[in-house]
């Protein structure tokens, strides 16, 4: 009896642990938070392209907007390719560089959900780097799990 109760335990703490470590994913997670924190500046009113926000940056930040970010692959170009490392380093908290991202205040009202947000996007993009395109290594790239 011992044995099937310590077998049972083992189980259920294998499948909590499983149900636990769920996968990260675009359309589960950080869409919703996206829309929920961000949209309003990076959706579909923004300035539509990167090029277009920077050609014309103060008119566009004038109007409360940025970049659009609102589908995945416009996020995606701010993430792995073409702007590699362009969302880490504005959402990114500091901790490891003393220079928070400029972005890093609207992930939540708390510290406590800033963190939390800042984990799902972590989770999410793997390679948390805060380096360029140019670099960049191919090992690190490797390291970021959004698909590019």
């Amino acid at each position: 009896m011992k044995k099937i109760v310590l077998y049972a335990a083992a189980i259920a703490l294998a499948f909590s642990s499983a149900a636990y470590s769920e996968e990260t994913t675009y359309r589960k997670h950080i869409k919703p938070l996206f829309d929920a924190k961000c949209v309003s500046c990076h959706g579909e009113n923004a300035a539509h392209e990167y090029r277009a926000f920077k050609e014309d940056k103060a008119k566009w930040v004038s109007k409360g907007q940025g970049m659009r970010m609102d589908t995945y692959s416009h996020l995606v170009f701010y993430t792995a390719w073409l702007d590699t490392g362009a969302l880490m380093r504005r959402l990114d908290d500091g901790k490891g560089t003393g220079k928070q991202g400029n972005m890093y205040q609207y992930l939540g009202s708390t510290e406590d959900e800033r963190q939390q947000n800042l984990k799902l996007f972590k989770d999410w993009v793997g390679n948390w780097t805060l380096k360029k395109w140019k670099d960049i290594t191919k090992e690190e790239m490797d390291g970021i799990k959004v698909k590019y």
